[in-house]
């Protein structure tokens, strides 16, 4: 069978119509997260963001899952944006106690996810996709995150500000979520929602570093 990804994008996203675009580098993501990684380096993009199903399909590992949507992604925003641009996709997840966690569906399902996260280390995996006319390329990174013990105020303060509920695992390391976070092994960036080096690394295969030198590909 095909693989997930690669199953027809009208059965997982919304098509818009194509748009005019001012830059031939566009990011499928309205996360502002990963579009202000991407101006830190200087780059030209326009924001496109693909509405697809980001559900995981059946039977994959939680790194496969992260791929398969975020490739779903890059090749539903590239059908829309036109063969000459180059689209990027990504998708994150945090894997805790077994259980793959996106984002909480409401209130109670926030606060079940922090008391999961509480006292313990979980992974954070962000699939970066890269889609240029029938091309696709992509890679995974894993993050280890440990939490700090928390408690009934912890929690309530946290859900209060509002922050845990368009985050996968129902927390931002780089906002008022970085309180409960005890210490992280691996890339910052990938917690973020962009692993911005493994990020450059996909952008040269396509001779888009920032600097500006193409790479073999």
């Amino acid at each position: 069978p095909p693989e997930p990804y690669l199953l027809p994008v009208e059965s997982h996203c919304k098509h818009k119509g194509k748009q005019k675009l001012a830059q031939n580098l566009v990011l499928a993501s309205q996360s502002p997260r990963r579009s202000e990684l991407l101006k830190t380096l200087g780059m030209n993009f326009s924001v496109a963001p693909s509405h697809c199903d980001e559900s995981i399909p059946p039977g994959l590992s939680p790194e496969e899952g992260a791929l398969a949507v975020a490739k779903r992604k890059a090749l539903a925003a590239s059908a829309e944006a036109g063969e000459e641009s180059f689209v990027l996709a990504a998708d994150t997840i945090v894997v805790a106690e077994g259980e793959i966690l996106g984002k909480p569906a409401d209130r109670a399902d926030a606060e079940r996810m922090l008391w999961l996260l509480s006292g313990r280390a979980h992974e954070v995996i962000t699939a970066v996709a890269l889609a240029h006319k029938t091309e696709i390329r992509a890679i995974a990174l894993s993050t280890e995150v440990t939490f700090r013990e928390l408690d009934n105020a912890i929690v309530k303060w946290y859900l209060d500000s509002g922050e845990p509920f368009d985050k996968a695992g129902g927390y931002g390391i780089q906002g008022k979520g970085s309180a409960l976070v005890r210490s992280i092994k691996g890339s910052y960036t990938n917690v973020v929602g962009l692993p911005v080096a493994q990020t450059v690394e996909l952008l040269s295969q396509f001779g888009l570093s920032p600097w500006g030198a193409k790479e073999k590909r």
